[in-house]
């Protein structure tokens, strides 16, 4: 699956801050280790940055696992939509909807 990135680092100068919300977009992403049967799930605004980071290691936690490819992705207009949908994957209902679509 293709990663798609959009900058979080907008350079808004006089732009009014709520304008700023309407450019960005966020991502609630599943990552699966390559080397073990570990998926890892978050939220953010820019995969290809965030993907960059877990596999360089930043998180210790996550360094058994380590390296990750991104295997499922949706995008929100908010970063509150994001989270949920975040939170719905750590559920058992969402991993057992994780399951089914990863499997196609």
């Amino acid at each position: 699956m293709d990663s798609i990135g959009v900058s979080g680092t907008l350079d808004t100068g006089s732009i009014p801050v709520e304008a700023t919300n309407i450019l960005r977009v966020f991502f609630a992403y599943v990552l699966k280790s390559v080397s073990h049967e570990y998926y890892y799930k978050g939220h953010c605004c820019d995969l290809e940055k965030r993907l960059h980071e877990h596999n360089s290691g930043m998180t210790q936690s996550l360094r058994p696992y380590l390296p990750f490819k991104l295997v499922y992705f949706e995008s929100f207009n908010t970063e509150i939509e994001a989270i949920k949908r975040e939170k719905y994957f750590k559920t058992s209902e969402g991993r057992r909807f994780l399951k089914t679509k990863l499997a196609s």
